[in-house]
């Protein structure tokens, strides 16, 4: 995830710097105030809710070290659903208390503040009613295992029932692609499940949380999980061979929790667009790879706030090539996994929103 931070105190910064090395697998960046800690490489800003107005657009998830009431009144003004809103944590500034605030299932908020709990010693507080009773809502499962819930408003009939202690199926459709992958998911979680038909999903006398690619299934029983487009932005140096990117690629799902069958798109820079090894992975993926020139990549840069090389800005005319070609595949995205490096090449993952 990439996380933007703010801190309003000294020893709240102190606690961001903590987090900004601690957490592995996001990237963090600190927001502070014009003239505040000059010493500390941070983005600066004049005015709060301008520099939260343009993070809550451009992040996966806002961190507030400052009082919750201060929080809530900056994110207000923005806040649009559940599924496209990013997750919101608020901390003291001693870091005793780390409170998941906003899109704590889909959004990541409550995974997200497990994980800054654990960096800074502090306690987790989640209040999601599901997390609170230990029970696994069927939202909070597609967020880990790349899914995304539809339709919206059977997420609170499933959630609902949980609570009420009624009985839910979870069930994958016999047609659906890496069931396999699904199947193993489940089990791990100790989720029994069934195998069935999108017919007969439908059909289903019992409430169904169905794993499936077709996201038109409706029924006053039925919440359907289907799968995200994973899109890999991919940069390397010329002439890598196609068994060396698969293996970085793959090395980058695992590290999601993923296998490289889930990946939907290789994207790279225009200049990258007959490069053997990024050509023969897609091919054999049996996946489209996009390219894209300076320009998109540019937009997306701009758009998201993306940190740039020097190096490769010099090389090619921008700074950013995985983050950002990944990005262009998708009307809005969600960085599963920042820019990340191996021997001869770059990988970010990112999810469709």
């Amino acid at each position: 995830m990439r996380c933007a931070v703010f801190a309003a105190t000294k020893r709240g910064v102190e606690l961001a710097l903590r987090l900004k090395s601690g957490l592995s697998c996001d990237s963090v960046e600190l927001f502070l105030k014009n003239g505040r800690e000059t010493e500390i490489s941070a983005e600066r800003f004049d005015s709060l809710p301008d520099a939260v107005a343009e993070a809550f657009r451009k992040f996966d998830a806002l961190i507030f070290f400052m009082a919750a009431g201060i929080a809530v009144r900056m994110i207000a003004p923005h806040l649009q659903g559940k599924l496209t809103d990013p997750a919101v944590l608020v901390a003291d500034e001693r870091g005793r208390h780390i409170v998941s605030l906003l899109s704590g299932h889909v959004g990541g908020g409550n995974a997200l503040t497990l994980r800054v709990a654990d960096c800074l010693g502090g306690e987790p507080v989640v209040t999601t009613a599901t997390d609170v009773n230990k029970l696994t809502a069927p939202d909070a499962l597609a967020a880990e295992i790349g899914l995304r819930p539809v339709p919206k408003p059977m997420i609170q009939v499933m959630n609902g029932a949980l609570l009420a202690d009624e009985k839910i199926v979870y069930a994958i459709d016999t047609a659906l692609p890496r069931r396999k992958f699904f199947e193993e998911a489940l089990s791990a979680r100790g989720i029994p499940f069934t195998c069935f038909s999108a017919e007969e999903a439908v059909h289903a006398e019992l409430l169904t949380v169905f794993i499936t690619v077709d996201d038109s299934l409706r029924s006053d029983r039925l919440l359907s999980l289907v799968p995200r487009r994973l899109i890999a932005g991919m940069g390397c140096r010329r002439g890598v061979s196609k068994e060396v990117l698969r293996n970085a690629l793959a090395e980058a799902c695992t590290r999601i929790g993923q296998t490289i069958e889930a990946v939907s798109v290789i994207a790279s820079a225009e200049i990258k667009h007959d490069e053997v090894g990024l050509l023969g992975l897609a091919e054999d993926l049996g996946i489209e790879a996009r390219f894209f020139g300076n320009d998109a990549l540019r937009e997306k840069i701009d758009a998201y706030g993306l940190e740039e090389s020097d190096f490769v800005r010099g090389k090619i005319g921008v700074g950013n090539i995985c983050e950002a070609a990944a990005l262009c595949c998708v009307k809005e995205g969600r960085m599963a996994l920042p820019k990340t490096k191996w021997e001869k090449a770059t990988v970010a993952l990112v999810w469709e929103k």
